[in-house]
């Protein structure tokens, strides 16, 4: 499993919608428009794909993989804490 930062800057309502429930079904929502994933390289890849056709000419979304040693120097200031298992729902 490896840590990924996810943001986007998307100006349509409706897409910008989409890319955020999408990526719900693979991590949690940290702000707005960033969300923090742990995930398997085969998902991560999944989900690239996935997220590849949404972005229109001046949108973007950014994908950044965090190692281990990376996320332990991770400062947060205020609420929250990093996502250090995995979480899941049973519905």
């Amino acid at each position: 499993m490896g840590f990924v930062v996810i943001s986007y800057d998307i100006s349509d309502d409706g897409t910008r919608t989409k890319v955020a429930n999408l990526l719900l079904d693979y991590g949690s929502r940290v702000q707005y428009s960033v969300f923090e994933l742990l995930i398997d390289e085969k998902k991560l890849d999944e989900l690239v794909e996935r997220l590849k056709p949404f972005p229109e000419r001046g949108d973007s979304i950014r994908i950044y993989q965090i190692c281990a040693g990376c996320l332990k120097k991770g400062i947060i200031i205020g609420r929250g804490e990093f996502e250090r298992e995995v979480s899941f729902h049973i519905v």
